[in-house]
């Protein structure tokens, strides 16, 4: 029989103190290093509920509302809204908070897909069911199932990249090994480790174009394809698709490689917004990028239908995190 919690009863919390170690240039958190901690906030309430381990599926647009700085400290809050028969929903709501006058400021928020797996990665029930507690909790869940429809629409229409392209004038390919303290239990990966390498990466190509400090706006959505395991090699392929004033997408390609065998599994692709600042975090005025081959011009006009949505997107958020 399946047993019953409310949404209120999976909540985990986790939090960190940001120190010079994590930050950039300017002082303020990597955007890398705030998504791993959101994918490990995550993985705490998932795996919490479902009792062993569990992998992350997806994860949805995220946007960054304002830097957090050194020394402040990042709160993650995260629920379980929604189960299926092995997927669950979850919800991370992140503060930044100032120890000296205890004020707290919504830096983003963010939502995941987790799977339940057993020993061997497959997916196995997870035998819990959330109900909801109050008439905000059936908001979240309604709001959670809206969000499951277009992840699924989202992965059946998910377009590759032609395979005759050349690369663009601006890209980075490079490649890791996967050691066993990348894995999150067994052989897997951890995704979170994933995605800040995938920052990292995107932020190369940015700098290096930019010739400055760059931080992290935003990232696309993210599903998870194909595991990786321990001892395969992971690369990345990173390529700056346009240009804005101060901004820039940056497109990346995750694939897995297995060197015993040699065949190259398809990982993840997302679109990394990352902004020139100076160093006090103002927005710099970029060189400007005049697209050349007809390749390069797909990606611009791309690009640009990207970039509208996550303007919208963003003035939505930042007027939701207004009212809160």
């Amino acid at each position: 029989m399946t047993s019953e919690v409310r949404v209120a009863d999976t909540r985990a919390e986790m939090v960190q103190i940001v120190f010079p170690e994590h930050i950039n240039v300017r002082g303020s958190l990597y955007g890398g290093r705030m998504m791993r901690w959101i994918v490990t906030a995550g993985t705490l309430a998932a795996s919490r509920l479902a009792r062993g381990t569990v992998v992350l599926g997806s994860m949805d647009d995220l946007d960054f509302l304002r830097p957090v700085l050194v020394n402040q400290v990042v709160a993650l809050e995260a629920c379980v809204v929604l189960v299926g028969r092995t997927s669950m929903e979850v919800e991370v709501q992140v503060h930044a908070e100032d120890p000296a006058t205890g004020a707290r400021e919504r830096a983003t928020a963010a939502h995941l897909a987790f799977v339940a797996v057993d020993r061997e990665g497959r997916p196995r029930p997870v035998g819990v069911r959330v109900v909801p507690g109050s008439s905000e909790d059936e908001r979240r869940q309604a709001d959670a199932r809206v969000r499951r429809e277009r992840r699924l629409a989202r992965l059946a229409a998910r377009r590759r990249p032609e395979p005759d392209e050349s690369p663009p004038r601006h890209h980075l390919d490079t490649c890791r090994v996967v050691f066993p303290e990348d894995a999150i239990t067994g052989s897997l990966m951890f995704a979170g480790r994933l995605v800040m390498n995938l920052d990292e990466v995107a932020s190369i190509v940015a700098a290096r174009y930019a010739r400055g400090p760059v931080v992290t706006a935003s990232v696309d959505a993210l599903d998870f394809v194909h595991p990786i395991r321990v001892g395969e090699i992971v690369h990345y392929r990173a390529a700056l698709n346009h240009v804005g004033r101060s901004s820039m997408e940056i497109g990346v390609r995750v694939l897995s490689e297995n060197p015993l065998s040699g065949e190259v599994h398809h990982t993840c692709s997302t679109f990394v917004t990352m902004v020139h600042t100076d160093r006090s975090g103002q927005p710099q005025p970029l060189p400007p990028l005049a697209p050349q081959t007809e390749a390069e011009r797909r990606r611009w006009q791309e690009a640009e239908a990207r970039r509208a949505l996550r303007q919208a997107r963003l003035r939505a958020l930042r007027a939701l995190s207004d009212q809160v």
